[in-house]
Protein backbone atom coordinates (compact mmCIF):
# COMPACT_ATOMS: atom_id res chain seq x y z
CA UNK A 1 0.00 0.00 0.00
CA UNK A 2 1.42 3.39 -1.21
CA UNK A 3 2.38 6.03 1.55
CA UNK A 4 -1.35 8.33 0.59
CA UNK A 5 -3.41 5.34 0.92
CA UNK A 6 -1.65 4.81 4.31
CA UNK A 7 -1.96 8.23 5.40
CA UNK A 8 -6.02 8.30 4.17
CA UNK A 9 -6.59 4.98 6.09
CA UNK A 10 -4.81 6.70 9.24
CA UNK A 11 -7.31 9.71 8.88
CA UNK A 12 -10.36 8.24 8.53
CA UNK A 13 -9.67 6.51 11.52
CA UNK A 14 -8.88 9.71 13.29
CA UNK A 15 -12.50 10.88 11.80
CA UNK A 16 -14.26 7.83 13.37
CA UNK A 17 -12.74 8.73 16.83
CA UNK A 18 -13.72 12.49 16.84
CA UNK A 19 -9.80 13.50 16.66
CA UNK A 20 -10.12 15.95 13.44
CA UNK A 21 -13.44 17.19 14.75
CA UNK A 22 -12.02 20.94 15.24
CA UNK A 23 -10.13 21.07 11.81
CA UNK A 24 -13.16 19.95 10.32
CA UNK A 25 -15.12 22.25 11.76
CA UNK A 26 -12.90 25.15 10.73
CA UNK A 27 -13.16 23.82 7.07
CA UNK A 28 -17.06 23.66 7.10
CA UNK A 29 -16.61 19.93 6.56
CA UNK A 30 -18.93 17.19 8.46
CA UNK A 31 -17.04 13.99 9.65
CA UNK A 32 -19.16 11.86 7.12
CA UNK A 33 -18.04 14.27 4.37
CA UNK A 34 -14.83 13.49 5.53
CA UNK A 35 -15.08 10.06 5.73
CA UNK A 36 -16.62 10.27 1.92
CA UNK A 37 -14.29 11.87 0.69
CA UNK A 38 -11.23 9.61 1.88
CA UNK A 39 -12.96 6.78 0.73
CA UNK A 40 -13.85 8.16 -2.64
CA UNK A 41 -9.71 9.16 -2.82
CA UNK A 42 -8.95 6.10 -1.83
CA UNK A 43 -11.02 3.85 -4.25
CA UNK A 44 -10.50 5.86 -7.15
CA UNK A 45 -6.90 5.77 -7.17
CA UNK A 46 -7.47 2.18 -7.58
CA UNK A 47 -9.31 2.60 -10.82
CA UNK A 48 -7.73 2.37 -13.75
CA UNK A 49 -6.37 6.25 -15.30
CA UNK A 50 -8.73 7.83 -17.93
CA UNK A 51 -7.13 8.65 -20.79
CA UNK A 52 -7.67 11.71 -22.68
CA UNK A 53 -4.65 12.28 -25.82
CA UNK A 54 -1.47 13.16 -23.98
CA UNK A 55 -3.10 13.52 -20.60
CA UNK A 56 -3.73 10.78 -18.10
CA UNK A 57 -6.19 11.59 -15.41
CA UNK A 58 -6.83 9.73 -11.92
CA UNK A 59 -9.89 9.80 -10.35
CA UNK A 60 -8.68 9.42 -6.99
CA UNK A 61 -5.58 11.29 -7.11
CA UNK A 62 -6.70 14.20 -9.28
CA UNK A 63 -10.37 14.42 -9.72
CA UNK A 64 -11.71 13.79 -5.95
CA UNK A 65 -8.78 16.62 -4.67
CA UNK A 66 -9.90 18.98 -6.89
CA UNK A 67 -13.37 18.72 -7.06
CA UNK A 68 -12.77 19.67 -2.96
CA UNK A 69 -10.63 22.44 -3.63
CA UNK A 70 -13.24 23.62 -5.90
CA UNK A 71 -15.85 23.32 -3.30
CA UNK A 72 -13.86 24.17 -0.49
CA UNK A 73 -13.42 27.52 -2.77
CA UNK A 74 -17.51 27.89 -2.90
CA UNK A 75 -17.62 27.93 0.87
CA UNK A 76 -14.95 30.39 1.60
CA UNK A 77 -16.79 33.04 3.59
CA UNK A 78 -14.54 36.19 2.06
CA UNK A 79 -13.28 37.05 -1.67
CA UNK A 80 -9.77 37.73 0.34
CA UNK A 81 -9.39 34.36 1.23
CA UNK A 82 -9.91 33.01 -2.38
CA UNK A 83 -7.40 35.41 -3.98
CA UNK A 84 -5.12 34.08 -1.20
CA UNK A 85 -5.97 30.44 -2.19
CA UNK A 86 -5.47 30.99 -5.73
CA UNK A 87 -2.30 33.05 -5.24
CA UNK A 88 -0.91 30.64 -3.03
CA UNK A 89 -1.84 27.95 -5.49
CA UNK A 90 0.53 29.45 -8.33
CA UNK A 91 3.31 30.07 -6.30
CA UNK A 92 3.17 26.31 -4.37
CA UNK A 93 3.05 25.25 -7.71
CA UNK A 94 6.21 27.41 -8.58
CA UNK A 95 8.23 26.16 -5.71
CA UNK A 96 7.77 22.22 -6.21
CA UNK A 97 8.56 23.15 -9.72
CA UNK A 98 11.82 24.67 -8.83
CA UNK A 99 12.82 21.51 -6.86
CA UNK A 100 12.15 19.64 -9.56
CA UNK A 101 14.92 21.17 -11.52
CA UNK A 102 16.90 20.84 -8.21
CA UNK A 103 16.30 17.33 -7.39
CA UNK A 104 18.88 14.89 -9.35
CA UNK A 105 17.07 13.32 -12.66
CA UNK A 106 17.59 9.79 -10.99
CA UNK A 107 15.17 9.28 -8.32
CA UNK A 108 17.49 5.96 -7.36
CA UNK A 109 20.29 8.36 -6.70
CA UNK A 110 17.92 10.05 -4.10
CA UNK A 111 17.58 8.41 -0.50
CA UNK A 112 14.04 9.55 -0.53
CA UNK A 113 11.41 9.29 -2.81
CA UNK A 114 11.40 12.34 -4.54
CA UNK A 115 7.56 12.28 -4.71
CA UNK A 116 7.57 12.69 -0.82
CA UNK A 117 9.80 15.47 -0.95
CA UNK A 118 7.31 17.11 -3.37
CA UNK A 119 4.56 16.56 -0.88
CA UNK A 120 6.83 17.79 1.83
CA UNK A 121 7.60 20.92 -0.07
CA UNK A 122 4.34 21.80 -0.93
CA UNK A 123 3.04 21.16 2.11
CA UNK A 124 4.61 23.55 4.25
CA UNK A 125 4.98 26.64 1.31
CA UNK A 126 1.50 25.60 1.34
CA UNK A 127 0.82 26.43 5.00
CA UNK A 128 3.04 29.53 4.61
CA UNK A 129 0.95 31.05 1.83
CA UNK A 130 -2.56 29.49 2.49
CA UNK A 131 -2.22 30.09 6.87
CA UNK A 132 -6.22 29.14 7.10
CA UNK A 133 -7.24 25.52 7.20
CA UNK A 134 -8.84 25.51 3.82
CA UNK A 135 -6.65 27.87 2.00
CA UNK A 136 -3.67 25.92 2.70
CA UNK A 137 -5.50 22.52 1.89
CA UNK A 138 -6.65 24.53 -1.68
CA UNK A 139 -2.77 25.50 -2.33
CA UNK A 140 -1.26 22.03 -1.40
CA UNK A 141 -3.33 19.96 -3.55
CA UNK A 142 -3.87 22.99 -6.37
CA UNK A 143 -0.11 23.88 -6.14
CA UNK A 144 1.15 19.85 -6.76
CA UNK A 145 -1.59 19.57 -9.81
CA UNK A 146 -0.26 22.45 -11.56
CA UNK A 147 3.34 22.02 -11.24
CA UNK A 148 2.92 18.96 -12.77
CA UNK A 149 0.90 20.90 -15.61
CA UNK A 150 3.68 23.25 -15.93
CA UNK A 151 6.31 20.28 -16.41
CA UNK A 152 4.20 18.54 -18.86
CA UNK A 153 3.75 21.83 -21.08
CA UNK A 154 7.49 22.94 -21.47
CA UNK A 155 8.12 19.06 -22.19
CA UNK A 156 5.92 18.83 -25.11
CA UNK A 157 7.26 22.31 -25.99
CA UNK A 158 10.83 20.37 -26.51
CA UNK A 159 9.21 18.08 -28.79
CA UNK A 160 9.51 15.43 -26.20
CA UNK A 161 5.87 13.42 -26.65
CA UNK A 162 5.96 12.34 -23.10
CA UNK A 163 2.52 11.90 -20.71
CA UNK A 164 0.81 13.81 -18.43
CA UNK A 165 -0.19 11.55 -15.68
CA UNK A 166 -2.29 13.65 -13.01
CA UNK A 167 -2.50 12.03 -10.20
CA UNK A 168 -1.27 8.75 -10.87
CA UNK A 169 1.55 6.47 -9.02
CA UNK A 170 3.29 8.57 -6.95
CA UNK A 171 1.92 11.61 -7.86
CA UNK A 172 -1.43 10.94 -6.06
CA UNK A 173 0.91 10.22 -2.97
CA UNK A 174 2.49 13.86 -3.19
CA UNK A 175 -0.96 15.40 -3.51
CA UNK A 176 -2.77 13.52 -0.17
CA UNK A 177 0.47 14.29 1.49
CA UNK A 178 1.06 18.15 0.56
CA UNK A 179 -2.58 18.65 1.33
CA UNK A 180 -2.36 16.63 4.46
CA UNK A 181 0.48 18.46 6.07
CA UNK A 182 -0.80 21.97 4.70
CA UNK A 183 -3.49 21.83 6.83
CA UNK A 184 -1.51 19.92 9.49
CA UNK A 185 0.58 22.90 10.03
CA UNK A 186 -2.15 25.07 10.05
CA UNK A 187 -4.11 23.26 13.11
CA UNK A 188 -0.66 22.90 15.04
CA UNK A 189 0.68 26.42 14.50
CA UNK A 190 -3.14 27.77 15.15
CA UNK A 191 -3.79 26.13 18.07
CA UNK A 192 -0.08 27.37 19.79
CA UNK A 193 -1.07 30.62 18.91
CA UNK A 194 -4.50 30.63 20.05
CA UNK A 195 -2.98 29.32 23.49
CA UNK A 196 -0.35 31.94 24.18
CA UNK A 197 -2.85 34.49 23.55
CA UNK A 198 -4.79 33.30 26.08
CA UNK A 199 -3.24 34.67 29.08
CA UNK A 200 -3.29 38.02 27.96
CA UNK A 201 -6.68 37.82 27.36
CA UNK A 202 -7.48 36.42 30.80
CA UNK A 203 -4.73 39.65 32.14
CA UNK A 204 -7.14 42.32 29.67
CA UNK A 205 -10.50 40.87 31.54
CA UNK A 206 -9.57 40.30 35.07
CA UNK A 207 -11.34 42.49 37.47
CA UNK A 208 -9.25 45.16 39.20
CA UNK A 209 -9.07 43.88 42.63
CA UNK A 210 -10.23 46.67 44.89
CA UNK A 211 -9.34 46.55 48.99
CA UNK A 212 -12.91 45.89 51.07
CA UNK A 213 -13.29 47.61 54.25
CA UNK A 214 -14.00 45.48 56.95
CA UNK A 215 -15.90 46.05 60.47
CA UNK A 216 -17.59 49.78 59.59
CA UNK A 217 -16.76 53.23 61.00
CA UNK A 218 -15.37 53.31 64.59
CA UNK A 219 -16.89 56.23 66.78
Amino acid sequence: MSLGLILLSVVSVLVLFGVTQRVLDRMQLSDRAALLIAAAIFFGSLIPDIRFGRVSVNLGGAVVPFSVCVWLLIKTDTSREVRRALVGSLLTAAAVFLLGRLLPADPQRMVIDPNYLYGLAGGIVAYLLGRSRRAAFICGVLGVVLADIVQAVITWSRGIDQTLRLGGAGAMDTVVLSGLIAVLLAELVGEIMERMARPTQRENTDPIDTPVRRGGNRS
